[in-house]
């Protein structure tokens, strides 16, 4: 039978990452051997300690190991970590699953994926389906997505319901309400994959700090010929950005994105489509964020681009898609 590694990688949310852990202990998985990887990115609100304690208090003992690590290495280089050493060793698990820090098991999530994958030689991963708490129930969220295109990029930044349903068959974020089906990429608060594929493929792109580092390994494995799949029976409930402090709002709410989200956006497009691609791309968010920002003008709303967002992403995304440095943030 199939063994999985449980990866977890923490910022600022050790309370929650203990419950994510405890969520994966309380399950049988189908009789698999589950072992639980918990890296600690240098938090600096104390998440080094508060993990230590519970991994004494808490007997979790060699079934979780720990690593607290000097620096934020940010997502994708945190599970890096893991991965290399799971690479390196003479019995690395078969799958690995990819779970936040600020998400937990609300069923028998690893055994449902483990058993699709075990079906589905051609799947290299398979994501869980995705609810987040709410005032008075859970609130199902988008888990499956299409890969990221010029097109979906102008209909998201027009925003306005003639021009954008124009652009639906590109949007890249698929209905939470969704059945199981193959899908481009899927998010990586909960996700199981073959080791041995993302290994073959690379693992993450060290470049990432922070977002499209799943979108971009997903896209790699797809391109190597292997299937994505979302599988909606499985489940788990996350705590929308509790790590990052970057959430769904609002219009009227939207803050200013941080400059790594800019660098990696510009990164994934030039690698994933080339530079000429990713020029047309920033040019169509420009186009459709103008008109956007005219339209709810005239209409007494507010635009739904980013705070600061024409100097951000010029700053941060077009310079370096024109082969210019960035300016500071």
């Amino acid at each position: 039978m199939n063994s999985i590694a449980v990866i977890i990688v923490n910022y600022n949310a050790a309370g929650l990452a203990i419950e994510g852990v405890e969520s994966v202990r309380a399950r049988t998985h189908g009789g698999r051997t589950v072992e639980i990887h918990l890296v600690d990115n240098a938090s600096p609100d104390g998440s080094a300690e508060i993990l230590q304690r519970a991994h004494a208090d808490r007997g979790w003992g060699r079934e979780v190991t720990l690593y607290l690590e000097a620096e934020n290495h940010g997502f994708g280089r945190g599970n890096n970590i893991v991965l290399e050493t799971l690479a390196a060793r003479t019995d690395p698990p078969d799958y690995v699953f990819l779970l936040n820090p600020d998400a937990r098991l609300e069923n028998e999530t690893l055994a449902i994926l483990a058993d699709f994958l075990d079906a589905h030689p051609g799947a290299a991963f398979a994501g869980a389906s995705v609810t987040n708490p709410g005032a008075e129930a859970p609130v199902p969220a988008s888990a499956a997505f299409r890969f990221p295109s010029l097109p979906a990029t102008f209909g998201a930044a027009v925003n306005f319901g003639p021009i954008t349903r124009l652009f639906a068959r590109w949007t890249v974020a698929l209905p939470a309400d969704i059945p199981t089906r193959r899908v481009d990429w899927v998010s990586g608060a909960g996700v199981m994959a073959r080791r041995h594929v993302f290994q073959e493929t690379g693992n993450f792109d060290p470049y990432y700090f922070l977002y499209f580092e799943e979108v971009d390994l997903m896209r790699a494995c797809v391109e190597a010929g292997w299937e994505g799949w979302y599988v909606a029976e499985a489940r788990i409930l996350h705590v929308e950005g509790a790590s990052t402090d970057v959430q769904s709002r609002t219009a009227a709410q939207r803050p200013r994105k941080p400059a790594y989200w800019y660098d990696s956006w510009q990164h994934y497009f030039v690698k994933a489509h080339g530079r000429p691609y990713a020029l047309a791309t920033g040019l169509a968010w420009i186009l459709g964020a103008s008109m956007n920002h005219a339209i709810t003008r005239l209409r007494g709303r507010t635009p739904i681009a980013p705070a600061h967002f024409f100097r951000d992403f010029w700053a941060m995304g077009l310079r370096p898609v024109l082969g210019l440095k960035q300016e500071p943030y």
